[in-house]
């Protein structure tokens, strides 16, 4: 608007001049007569110079004045021909309006180029500017931009992106774009820029790894977009941001949580989260498998709940409702597993409030199952410590060398002073029940413990009880040393060795005996040696070294066979056969035994094994063997037969006594159906007298004399069996058939000495390999013990019970169990010795024998530890294969 004002101003003044400049014209006319068209032509010429200055409006209403003035010059002016001058006025006109829009177009036109040039000037400008700020980005933005061409030639890069790699611009332009990329990596760019040219204007980014000259490795994104250049060639932009730092963090971050879950999956312990407004609960990787839960599976607290063992429920939910109080928890409960395992759980929370106010805890849940099995074995270890130390009578202790007292010590050391083990008991009062002449060594041999650092310490000493028995103990300890080398604690043992040291005199006894036997077998075996010997091809003896067996020889071996120095070949022609047909035929041999003379004229065993020699050419040159002189061994084995041979005679013997013992009870038996027989007989004479003979009842009489008659016949073979002393038959044995026969031989004893006899046979129990005669034995002398030892029972009744069971290793076992007086604790590990007894008259070889018989087939004789009063025997015999 002001513009215009501006514009309608100036040309109202230039109107103005020129209107004032035609009067003038006008006047200057009318005043020198001029002629009307000389008149019009200078109007017409002010008209267009007014125009080329002024608008063509001015110019057009300028023209107006000017006809105007030109009327009035002829209206005026008598010497003018108005008509006439009519066409002039009207020429006037039309030039003067034709030649102002001429002008003012022209004018117009040359504004409007002014200005386009000026536009233009504008432009050009206004894009250097422009060029000049986007080159000087171009040059310095922190991101670096390649232009390259289809090829992958670099057609420009900017100076960030240049020195960024190591390089100047002009150094990469040029060059191909992919020197500046790993060799591995260069085929997944030109796939890239390729895709960028199939699709010019879409934007592809990617990430990927560049080299610097130096040849050092940074990560870059990078996106590329082609466009089309000059003459429609298309070029790819890529700008590369360096992501180097980026990178690293997410490594350091993966890396983290990749140590954090493994350090979790490691410890056995799982991440939480829970916000208690939205229910929304977060689990680690490990929490799952903890509660063994699907990883896609969405958790809530009721997902707990559910596995929680049902008596740890309540608790559970207790604590879920202290914590939606908001309140920090800490809890141990246990999972009942979908398998039916048990898993033991250690939970730890803290509650956070987020920015809106709501309660969020973190915490971790800790698989503590394998710690509360080693704290539970723990315990029953320490209760198998405890009771292994009061059945061992040994204990432990801990002694604190700085304040000189017990920094620990077990119950068992109180009970092996004769303290009572719940008391408070006082180290001077320890102290007091130590022998008097035991002290002062002990406490020597502590300081020098103290003093040495290293090693056990190892000392004797002597306990003195109130009731004024001597317990002998022995101490083993060491010292255990603080950081600076010092002697903190002495840790030990005292060991209760009363029974031992009581045992030691008889042991020393046992070893002066056996010295007498060992020093014996020392001489002997100092002169038993092994014989090296070589023969040549005739299998005479040419080599006889290293030893000193040759010299108990009567004779030299050299230049003999050896069927030449041996005793027994005519006692043994067969295997002496065998033997030289084994020589012959130049074959290897291993073993051979046979018997030669001494110096002495006695009888010397050899054992010999021996291989043929060859030469390369494989021709025989002889033997080369060793001999052993065993003939310890062979005396040994023949006193063993003379030992088993008198242990079957001892047995042999037992059985008699054992039928004497039953002989009133054996005559019973046998008395009873005799009487029996004796009283058919008679009532079948009657039956037979009769006028008319009851040929029935005489028929039933002998039946019955007949099976009275097997029934003594029965217990007279079983009497003959058990008094037999014939060689030990290993048959295939029904265990409950052999406790039924030998049942029969003691039915008598049993009811003569008011026992009950109870029996609990398991059926089909397998064979056994055994004696029959021997295993009955067996029994009947364990029944009889049992007898014996209920003679003296009268406040219960008098039970023996016998059973017969298959054990955990498929072995037959038998025991017999009695209700009488039992068996001593201290006679336990006794009561199977040989010649050991608690009777006033026994020989105490009993259960000895037993033992042997039981060992020698294959089995074990044990004393089964009973509750009740009485006394109870096992045995166990392998099954037949």
């Amino acid at each position: 608007m002001f513009n215009w004002l501006i514009a309608f101003g100036r040309s109202s003044a230039q109107f103005i001049l020129a209107s004032i400049t035609l009067a003038a014209l006008t006047l200057a006319s009318l005043y020198l007569h001029s002629p009307f068209a000389a008149t019009a032509l200078v109007y017409l010429v002010v008209i267009l110079v007014f125009s080329l200055i002024g608008t063509f409006v001015a110019s057009l209403a300028l023209s107006i004045v000017a006809v105007s003035a030109l009327i009035y010059v002829l209206t005026f002016n008598p010497q003018i021909d108005a008509p006439h001058e009519l066409l002039v006025i009207i020429a006037f006109l039309t030039a003067s309006i034709i030649g102002t829009r001429l002008i003012a177009k022209l004018r117009y036109e040359k504004e409007a180029a002014r200005e386009v040039a000026a536009e233009l000037r504008h432009s050009a400008d206004d894009l250097r500017n422009r060029e000049k700020l986007w080159r000087e980005i171009f040059e310095h933005n922190p991101a670096m931009y390649f232009m390259v061409n289809e090829t992958g030639t670099v057609l420009n890069v900017n100076s960030f992106g240049a020195i960024h790699l190591g390089y100047t611009p002009a150094e990469l332009i040029g060059q191909s774009v992919f020197r500046v990329f790993l060799k591995d990596d260069r085929e997944v760019v030109r796939k890239s820029i390729e895709r960028c040219l199939t699709y010019i204007g879409q934007s592809r980014t990617w990430e990927i790894q560049k080299v610097r000259r130096n040849g050092s490795v940074l990560w870059v994104r990078e996106t590329a977009k082609a466009i089309l250049w000059a003459d429609d060639k298309p070029i790819v932009l890529i700008a590369c941001e360096d992501i180097t730092e980026q990178k690293r963090t997410v490594l350091a971050l993966q890396r983290s949580e990749a140590h954090l879950a493994q350090a979790q999956e490691l410890s056995h312990t799982g991440s939480f989260g829970w916000n208690v407004a939205t229910g929304e609960v977060f689990w680690s990787k490990e929490s799952f498998r903890i509660f063994q839960y699907d990883p896609e599976t969405k958790v809530t607290a009721q997902h707990v709940i559910d596995r929680t063992h049902p008596e740890d429920k309540t608790s559970v939910q207790d604590t879920l409702n202290r914590a939606l109080r908001g309140e920090h928890f800490e809890h141990e409960y246990r999972l009942l597993m979908p398998d039916g395992s048990i898993k033991y759980i250690h939970a730890v929370a803290r509650a956070t409030r987020t920015a809106s106010g709501n309660i969020e805890f973190v915490g971790a849940a800790t698989d503590v199952t394998t710690a509360k099995q080693t704290e539970q074995q723990l315990r029953r270890s320490e209760a198998y410590l405890v009771d292994a130390q009061q059945l061992s009578r040994t204990s432990t202790w801990s002694w604190d060398c700085n304040r000189r007292c017990f920094a620990y010590r077990s119950a068992e050391v109180s009970r092996l002073f004769g303290f009572d083990p719940d008391e408070p008991v006082t180290i001077e009062a320890i102290r007091s029940r130590i022998h008097p002449d035991d002290l002062p060594r002990q406490q020597e041999i502590q300081r020098q413990a103290i003093e040495q650092k290293t090693g056990n310490f190892e000392y004797d000493f002597r306990i003195c009880l109130p009731d004024g028995a001597i317990r002998h103990i022995h101490a083993v300890a060491h010292a255990v040393l603080a950081s600076d080398g010092s002697t903190v604690e002495l840790v030990g043992t005292h060991m209760d060795v009363t029974e031992q040291h009581a045992a030691k005199q008889q042991l020393e006894d046992t070893l002066a005996a056996l010295r007498e036997s060992e020093q014996r077998f020392r001489d002997y075996a100092a002169t038993a040696s092994d014989w090296l010997w070589e023969t040549g091809p005739d299998h005479r003896y040419t080599l006889s070294e290293h030893t000193n067996a040759t010299d108990l020889l009567a004779r030299a071996v050299i230049g003999l066979r050896c069927w030449e120095i041996a005793s027994d070949v005519e006692e043994e022609p067969e295997k002496w056969r065998q033997h030289e047909i084994t020589l012959n035929a130049h074959l290897p041999f291993r073993d051979l035994v046979y018997r030669t003379v001494g110096r002495t004229r006695s009888p010397i065993y050899f054992q010999s094994s021996g291989r043929p020699l060859f030469d390369v050419s494989g021709h025989f040159l002889g033997y080369r063997g060793v001999a052993t002189d065993i003939t310890a061994k062979v005396r040994a084995d023949q006193a063993e037969q003379g030992l088993r041979k008198a242990q079957a005679d001892l047995a042999h013997v037992t059985r008699l006594t054992a039928l004497g013992e039953l002989t009133a009870s054996i005559a019973h038996e046998v008395n009873q159906p005799l009487t029996a027989i004796i009283s058919n007989a008679d009532a079948c004479l009657g039956w037979l007298r009769r006028e008319a003979p009851d040929i029935s009842a005489v028929h039933r009489s002998v039946e019955w004399i007949i099976d009275d008659a097997m029934r003594a016949s029965e217990v007279i073979r079983r009497v003959r069996t058990l008094a037999r002393n014939g060689d030990i038959e290993m048959v295939a044995l029904d265990i409950n058939e052999v406790v039924n026969d030998s049942i029969a031989l003691v039915t008598r004893e049993l009811i003569n000495h008011q026992v009950t006899l109870r029996t609990e046979l398991a059926p089909s129990l397998p064979k056994i390999l055994g004696d029959r005669v021997q295993l009955q034995q067996v029994i009947i002398n364990l029944v009889m013990n049992g007898v014996e030892a209920m003679q003296a029972v009268d406040d219960r009744a008098r039970e023996l019970m016998i059973q017969s069971s298959r054990d955990n290793e498929s072995r037959v076992q038998l025991s017999v169990t009695d209700s009488g007086v039992g068996i001593a604790e201290g006679d336990r590990i006794r009561v199977l010795d040989p010649f050991f007894t608690t009777k006033s008259t026994g020989l105490g070889m009993g259960l000895s024998i037993c033992r042997s018989i039981v060992e020698a087939h294959g089995g074990r004789l044990s004393i089964v530890q009973k509750q009740e009063p009485g006394a109870s025997f096992q045995f166990v015999l392998p099954v037949v294969s």
